[in-house]
């Protein structure tokens, strides 16, 4: 049957126990299963199946590991929002600064400066609507003082969404210097590959936003690998497989960072996750046995 008969937290309970998983301290079980649900634990014991068919789980296979590794990958998420939002502000900045500073205060309008201009038109028709729903002050002074006037640059992207800003740096014509200089201070030598960085990063903060499972998860986007960087942050160019996982990505993201933020503490915040929660099977995010030595991690 599709649907099933919904469980308590006892039969729960029984039911893992029936399918081999241990307690340490059942006690605590109902405790866990009350506050996260059943269905989004399931992520977390799925690699501890030794049958995922029948959910057989492998021998001496605990629930407290379950419990590791979802609070693992609460604190994982929390270390990557920091660090995307940060690349995030900065790019807000820079389009706000390099365009504004060259094609006046409405250049977002302006759609002559980009590749496509029906889709800059619903690129421009979202935002509007981010500029309308948004309670900041600054908006709502300005919908005050200047009722038939639209926001300049620098105010309405400063409630305009990474998705938003991704999508406007992607349609920007690829002559304009500025397109260059911004990829250039992120610390990327083309405009393409920045462009498909920050794609795949948005579906990140994403499923950070909707505090979905960033360990042993897929990035679902396809990116490019960049070529020709300041720094390369690991020393082969992972191919399509390797790029499902999340160690690519997240080493492109520290590279950045040290790019828009260099006295940023990602990496030990990284390292002292690991150190607090040391059997966490990191290969499961696509970490190679050598990944400490890679250039962006050393």
């Amino acid at each position: 049957m599709a649907n099933k008969d919904p469980k308590t937290v006892t039969e729960q309970i029984e039911l893992l126990r029936q399918r081999g998983l241990l307690f340490h301290n059942e006690e605590l079980v109902p405790h866990f299963l009350e506050n996260i649900s059943y269905y989004r634990l399931k992520g977390y014991w799925w690699e501890m199946q030794s049958n995922k068919v029948q959910h057989k789980f492998d021998d001496n296979s605990y629930f407290e590991e379950v419990i590791d590794l979802y609070n693992f990958d609460r604190h994982l998420r929390l270390l990557m929002f920091d660090a995307i939002e940060r690349i995030e502000v900065a790019l807000r900045t820079k389009l706000i600064y390099h365009l504004s500073l060259t094609y006046g205060p409405l250049w977002y309008l302006d759609y002559s400066i980009f590749t496509d201009g029906i889709n800059q038109m619903s690129i421009a028709g979202h935002l509007s609507n981010e500029i309308t729903r948004s309670k900041e002050q600054f908006i709502i002074e300005h919908k005050s003082k200047h009722k038939n006037e639209l926001p300049e640059a620098w105010k309405a992207l400063e409630v305009a969404s990474m998705g938003s800003l991704s999508k406007i740096y992607k349609n920007l014509n690829h002559q304009l210097p500025e397109k260059s200089t911004i990829a250039l201070q992120f610390g990327f030598n083309s405009h393409s590959d920045f462009s498909s960085f920050l794609e795949a990063t948005t579906v990140i903060r994403n499923v950070i936003a909707h505090h979905s499972r960033l360990w042993n998860n897929n990035i679902t986007i396809k990116y490019l690998w960049p070529k020709n960087l300041k720094k390369n942050p690991i020393t082969y160019i992972p191919d399509e497989n390797q790029r499902a996982k999340l160690f690519p990505l997240f080493s492109l993201v520290v590279y950045t960072l040290e790019n828009v933020s260099p006295n940023s503490s990602i990496k030990g915040k990284f390292y002292s996750l690991l150190d607090e929660y040391p059997n966490v099977p990191v290969h499961k995010m696509g970490f190679p046995e050598n990944w400490r030595t890679q250039p962006i991690w050393v």
